[in-house]
């Protein structure tokens, strides 16, 4: 039977609808769910689905002995007509996730015991403790807050600076979950010891009511109290002998045995406001949570104190936080990267210039303002970024200076402009509905669609963009798409083979976005333009296919082609999503911090494969102009290409 499943076309901006195997949701659940990389960790704890279980119990002749519920546990019954003929005196879960319980722990565990187990029951794991440290970041706060912005003009130095609201912002509710170990510890000073914020004993009755936890502390340094980093672990015993721990790197017991996972990582919370700390003085640093999530608030005295009330889960009112996510905060927050389109734009702008910005939320036409362009506007076709928008113009006194056109960019008219015909069009770009990198080729068709609107010896900027592509050696990312094989005894040949076949999915067998700064790999090739893509004309009807292969370099395991867009502001010009640098001679990969690169796994994803293995890897990449899609396909060489 086929389906059909309905999706916004992130490159063209239609919506379409595609003819889907009535199993598609399910294979996408099975290919995009790290399964394998929770196989991996060889210290976890871990339930399989119940397909996979059903199979296993059968396989290893236990049906006799386990008896499998299909169902959630808080719709189990006990009785002599329910799914359990008594309660349980052993309690095994695996509930958590990277901020221990964003997953339902706490709801489940207190169910358990009121329902499901007797009251003197073991539960494994048996206890799970939550740590935080107090650090200063400008790095990590600079994904939370809208720095002010640098201009240099004729005219002097210009200052864009945010709304008051975003800057008393609390931030958006959700954790921010991460690759800690990945951050340099030039990123970030340590105010705080490692602290001990609370604990739960999965062994007792658990109470799933809000609650907040106090620790005194006294900073080890004088700064601004900006992030909390927080992790947590698992004992899995009575006695703690057996452990499980998230900690980074600085703050685990045995470093050497760091396990590396990306189904739990660890958090960063920012504080509601960075606060001031003196080195030696006394504060309470606080840790709060519901059922669901966690926070942090940094006090002066013990809370609960002459009637303090204690801070509400941070909830963003400010529409930044709604339009922007982290990395977009850091994006907008590189002064660098801004000085660079600052550059571009003083090449290309002209007192009568009538400039057409269109990019989500932007802050490309304050620039165009500020540097001399006549008439600036803005397309903002969503309701967040038009009130953002507005905000940051007001707060700047430019909200007679900019006008907002406030629908898609394909349906802008002659009257929205003004009866002007645009001679600068503008766009970093960056559409909050892209996933892959070229998904932002929405730029192009915009450009299309406003062709009438663009006047004679228009430019369009950026110029050009191109694909370009690199094969990589992952330290630890082929992990997620690799079947392990033999588990520490266990037989999951079951699981593996499940695994499999939802990788030869359809839809795995495409690339899928990583933020790859959070992941080390190694550069087996040097990097290689795939496609370019000419924005200076509209998009063309054929399809353009590119063929070729890209020759190894270096030693190494070859596990997959990361993929990414640079885009040529000007001739001399450039912005990558990707590769920041050449890599050195190991190889070693500098990827940009703001943007997901697209890694599109080979079918050889196994550890195992011959260090002086395949020598070149050929591949096809094709752009359908009437979808947006970009298909590829790679393949491993097994002798040198020659060239032809």
């Amino acid at each position: 039977m086929k389906v059909f499943c309905g999706r916004a076309n992130p490159t063209t901006g239609s919506v379409e609808w595609l003819e889907e195997d009535e199993h598609y949701d399910y294979h996408q659940e099975i290919a995009r769910s790290s399964y394998a990389d929770m196989l991996h960790d060889k210290d976890r704890v871990f339930k399989p689905m119940a397909e996979a279980a059903v199979k296993i119990v059968e396989k290893n002749g236990f049906t006799d002995k386990i008896k499998i519920i299909n169902k959630h546990s808080t719709e189990v019954t006990v009785g002599p007509d329910g799914d359990m003929p008594c309660r349980a005196n052993i309690l095994i879960t695996e509930l958590f996730d990277t901020e221990l319980i964003g997953e339902g722990a706490l709801p489940s565990y207190e169910h358990a015991h009121r329902h499901l187990v007797q009251e003197k029951c073991e539960a494994v794991p048996h206890r799970a403790t939550v740590y935080a440290q107090l650090v200063e970041s400008r790095r990590m706060w600079s994904w939370n807050k809208l720095f002010p912005v640098r201009v240099h003009t004729s005219c002097g130095e210009q200052v864009i600076v945010p709304p008051s609201d975003l800057e008393r912002c609390p931030g958006a509710p959700s954790v921010c979950d991460i690759q800690l170990n990945q951050v340099s510890s030039a990123d970030f000073t340590i105010l705080s010891d490692v602290l001990p914020m609370f604990s739960v004993d999965f062994s007792k009755q658990v109470s799933s009511s809000a609650a907040c936890h106090s620790r005194q502390f006294e900073p080890l340094a004088s700064g601004s109290a900006q992030v909390v980093l927080s992790w947590w672990d698992i004992e899995m015993d009575p006695e703690g002998k057996i452990k499980c721990s998230m900690a980074p790197f600085w703050a685990h017991s045995d470093p050497e045995e760091l396990q590396w996972r990306d189904h739990w990582m660890q958090c960063v919370y920012f504080l509601p406001q960075e606060e001031p700390v003196v080195q030696g003085s006394s504060l309470h640093l606080v840790a709060h949570h519901d059922d669901y999530c966690v926070w942090y608030s940094l006090q002066r005295t013990s809370p609960g104190k002459n009637g303090r009330v204690h801070p509400a889960r941070p909830v963003c009112d400010c529409q930044a936080h709604l339009l922007w996510n982290r990395p977009r905060f850091g994006e907008i927050n590189d002064q660098d990267r801004t000085d660079q389109y600052i550059q571009a734009l003083r090449t290309v702008l002209k007192p009568d210039s009538v400039c057409l910005c269109v990019s989500d939320g932007s802050l490309l036409s304050l620039l165009a303002h500020h540097l001399g362009a006549e008439q600036v506007f803005t397309v903002e076709s969503s309701a967040a970024s038009q009130r953002l928008m507005r905000k940051i113009f007001k707060t700047n006194h430019l909200e007679d200076k900019i006008n907002i056109i406030e629908k898609r960019p394909e349906l802008l008219t002659s009257a929205d402009l003004e009866g002007k015909k645009i001679s600068l069009l503008l766009g970093e770009p960056f559409f909050t509905t892209s996933l892959l990198p070229w998904h932002n080729l929405y730029f192009w068709y915009v450009r299309t669609a406003v062709d009438q609107h663009l006047g004679p010896g228009a430019v369009v900027m950026p110029q050009t963009a191109s694909l370009h592509a690199v094969v990589v050696e992952f330290r630890d990312l082929w992990r997620i798409r690799s079947p392990c094989g033999d588990c520490e005894g266990f037989d999951v040949h079951i699981m593996d083979d499940m695994i499999q076949r939802a990788l030869d999915f359809r839809e795995s067998k495409e690339a899928e976005p990583h933020p790859l700064w959070e992941y080390p790999c190694r550069c087996l090739s040097e990097p290689q333009q795939i496609l370019t893509f000419d924005f200076r004309q509209p998009v063309p009807p054929h399809l353009v296919r590119a063929e070729g292969s890209i020759e190894l370099r270096r030693p190494g395991r070859s596990h997959g082609a990361v993929l990414w867009m640079e885009y040529h502001l000007t001739p001399d010009s450039t912005v990558s999503t990707g590769l920041l640098k050449s890599a050195e001679d190991k190889g070693d990969c500098c990827w940009n911090p703001h943007c997901k690169q697209a890694v599109y796994f080979f079918t050889t994803t196994d550890p195992k494969v011959p260090l002086d293995g395949p020598q070149t890897v050929s591949y096809t990449v094709e752009f359908h102009p009437h979808t947006g899609d970009i298909t590829m396909d790679f393949s491993l060489s097994d002798t040198p290409d020659d060239g032809h």
